[in-house]
């Protein structure tokens, strides 16, 4: 038997952009990602974009402003107070004021700007303990502004600025005679590195929120995908099957209509039922997506219910705290294997059940093996010209198989190269899907002998889901 690759292309993951090193800061509305609550309130099912909210807090302007407001207030009145006490300094307090009114101007653009910001405020220091009698006065400013770049992604900037601020103040203290206590030198060292420490402990803090809100975003679109992909293919394999034996039923109709009106009268009455079955299953499905959609996504993303959701778990749709929606439709079972067999037995079609089990399944086992049965019944009746078809559900110490085996033919000549059931549908892609979500496997492909397989073998317990074999 020729087993097709059963990869699943997988969504690329969404470009994520790597920190502007440049020490230009274009930050987007949210620049750590979405807050918490935004993704708490998130509505998975509805596609809308993550919007803001009103926030109950200080404005972040005023994280900027804080900076500016106290390095002005410590520093330019205090440079005054000295250049006024001591007029012997001449131009050197002059430029000490100058000196420490550039730090708070320069802190005004850190949150855009914040590479070049430490640079200024580096250079400023610099200048103020070469040239000025030492006041220290833009030391303040330089603090804000190493914290300011290491937290907002410019740490090179703060290094080489910091670093090659403190050695041109040393080589400069020694070309100007300038001589510097001790312990001056030891201090400004010190206080340097804690800042520096601060500025990463405070950039370390942030990625990780970053890291573990894009966590949480993925966690929530896979859950989101994964849920729009179930709700896809039992509506695919819904309509697939019940459309395609309302065409069939409805060939037979027209064809005896004349001779054989009252066989007719059976094609139209079974094309009734099997349309009324479908649009009950279509609002079964479609009502438990609606029951859903009120529901608190981290409750889906935390726990157990995305992986019954997964795994199609049936017992989700008696599940009171889903919403205040209309009874839904019972998601289907093994107990209706018969009626479906039924459904597709003709004339011309011998279709036989042969069920093996001692045990029932798990709801969600049950309803991917009526499923693939339902698909593979469904493309028999489509593309294998067969005779006869045989289901079979084993029950095995670890897992359940399930083999649905026609004798048809491949399909004409032009198609041989392309087996049955691999046309431009997505029936055995979805079949393959509903096996690996639940730990097993799907093979489908023409048989030496003549006809058509498929099996699925599904795991007692659930295991992780796997993907073209591998977990």
């Amino acid at each position: 038997m020729a087993v097709p690759d059963r990869s699943v292309p997988r969504r690329a993951a969404a470009d994520r952009s790597a920190p502007d090193r440049s020490g230009f800061v274009r930050e987007p509305s949210w620049p750590e990602g979405p807050p918490a609550w935004a993704l708490r309130r998130a509505d998975l099912g509805s596609g809308r974009s993550l919007q803001r909210e009103p926030r109950f807090g200080p404005p972040r302007a005023l994280f900027v402003w804080i900076p500016v407001f106290l390095s002005f207030v410590v520093q330019v009145p205090a440079s005054i107070l000295v250049s006024m006490h001591h007029p012997e300094f001449g131009a050197a307090g002059a430029l000490m004021v100058l000196l420490a009114i550039v730090g708070p101007v320069a802190l005004i653009f850190a949150r855009r700007f914040p590479g070049p910001v430490v640079a200024i405020t580096a250079a400023a220091a610099c200048a103020d303990l070469v040239f000025t009698p030492g006041s220290g006065a833009p030391y303040i400013a330089l603090a804000f502004g190493i914290v300011s770049a290491m937290a907002r992604g410019a740490r090179i900037w703060a290094i080489i600025s910091v670093g090659s601020g403190w050695v041109l103040a040393l080589i400069g203290s020694v070309a100007f005679g300038v001589t510097w206590h001790p312990a001056r030198v030891i201090l400004t060292t010190a206080g340097v590195v804690i800042v520096l420490f601060i500025g990463e402990s405070i950039r370390t803090r942030r990625d990780r929120v970053v890291a573990y809100q894009e966590a949480y975003r993925k966690r929530r679109d896979d859950v989101t995908q994964a849920e729009r992909e179930r709700i896809a293919r039992e509506l695919h394999d819904v309509l697939a099957h019940s459309l395609s034996q309302i065409n069939v039923q409805a060939g037979v109709g027209l064809h005896l209509i004349d001779d054989h009106p009252e066989k007719a009268a059976e094609a139209l009455a079974s094309i009734k039922a099997t349309s009324k079955t479908a649009l009950d299953e279509v609002r079964g499905v479609l009502g438990f997506l609606r029951s859903e959609s009120p529901r608190d996504p981290a409750d889906s993303i935390a726990g157990a219910s995305s992986d019954a959701a997964l795994s199609g778990d049936a017992s989700l749709s008696a599940d009171p705290s889903l919403g205040a929606a209309a009874p839904l439709v019972p998601q289907a079972d093994l107990t209706r294997l018969p009626a479906l067999v039924d459904s597709v037995a003709s004339d011309d079609l011998e279709v036989t059940l042969v069920n093996r089990l001692t045990t029932d399944p798990p709801p969600g086992v049950q309803l991917a093996l009526y499923r693939i049965t339902q698909e593979s019944l469904t493309n028999v009746t489509r593309h294998a010209h067969a005779r006869r078809v045989r289901v079979t559900i084993d029950e095995r110490a670890d897992d359940y198989q399930l083999s649905v085996i026609d004798d048809g033919t491949v399909g004409s000549a032009g198609d041989a190269a392309r087996p049955r059931g691999y046309s431009t549908g997505n029936g055995v892609v979805g079949m393959t899907e509903r096996a690996e979500l639940l730990g097993g496997h799907l093979e489908a492909g023409p048989m030496a002998t003549g006809g058509f397989a498929v099996v699925a073998t599904v795991p007692r317990r659930r295991r992780s889901p796997t993907f073209g074999g591998r977990p």
